[in-house]
């Protein structure tokens, strides 16, 4: 074949290829998948070019993390970004242009709870998006005597608490998938 069709067929596959990428290719909601800080999550908390301003922070029960030059501060239900820049503007009034880096070292504080009759009852780290459907496998499934029409998915918010009512026979052939909600930090899949 020769190099100039070649060099055609070339920039026909990579204007075809990132054509099928834009068009196909779905676009994440960056706010979806924006991490917030729970009590039990550990950080590592870090002032560049200042050695004695780095260190590994717990968020306590009630939400607030205790640093050198910033004191205390509200962390849980923040990303690590909005704790950054706040860590930053307090620093920075005692070190002038310091730059604050925070991380998440481990993420204790997620956690969705799974009891009743489950193979495996218990607490569940939530440290990526999960399902209704997902936290009865992480807790080896129903056992046989199991209501599995009946499950219910608490669910609080502040000092509201709701319940929502989960079908299971109904997702597994593949209907109202809308009920097949994905959990959030706290919530809790009670199978009677």
């Amino acid at each position: 074949m020769p190099t100039t069709m070649k060099r055609a067929l070339f920039i026909l596959l990579v204007i075809c290829g990132s054509a099928s990428l834009a068009l196909g290719a779905p676009v994440p909601d960056a706010n979806a998948a924006t991490y917030r800080l729970q009590p039990g999550d550990v950080l590592q908390i870090s002032v560049w070019k200042e050695q004695d301003l780095q260190s590994e922070v717990l968020i306590r029960p009630d939400g607030g993390i205790s640093f050198a030059l910033a004191g205390d501060l509200h962390a849980a239900g923040r990303t690590t970004d909005e704790l950054r820049s706040e860590l930053e503007t307090r620093v920075r009034k005692l070190v002038p242009g310091a730059v604050v880096t925070v991380a998440v070292k481990a993420a204790n504080g997620n956690r969705v709870f799974v009891i009743g009759k489950v193979n495996r009852p218990g607490d569940f780290a939530l440290n990526r998006p999960i399902d209704v459907m997902q936290a009865l496998g992480l807790a080896g499934g129903t056992t046989p005597f199991a209501d599995t029409n009946s499950i219910r998915v608490l669910h609080r918010d502040g000092a509201h608490q709701s319940s929502v009512r989960f079908r299971y026979t109904d997702v597994a052939q593949g209907r109202n998938l809308e009920q097949n909600i994905l959990l959030q930090s706290g919530d809790t899949v009670i199978v009677p």
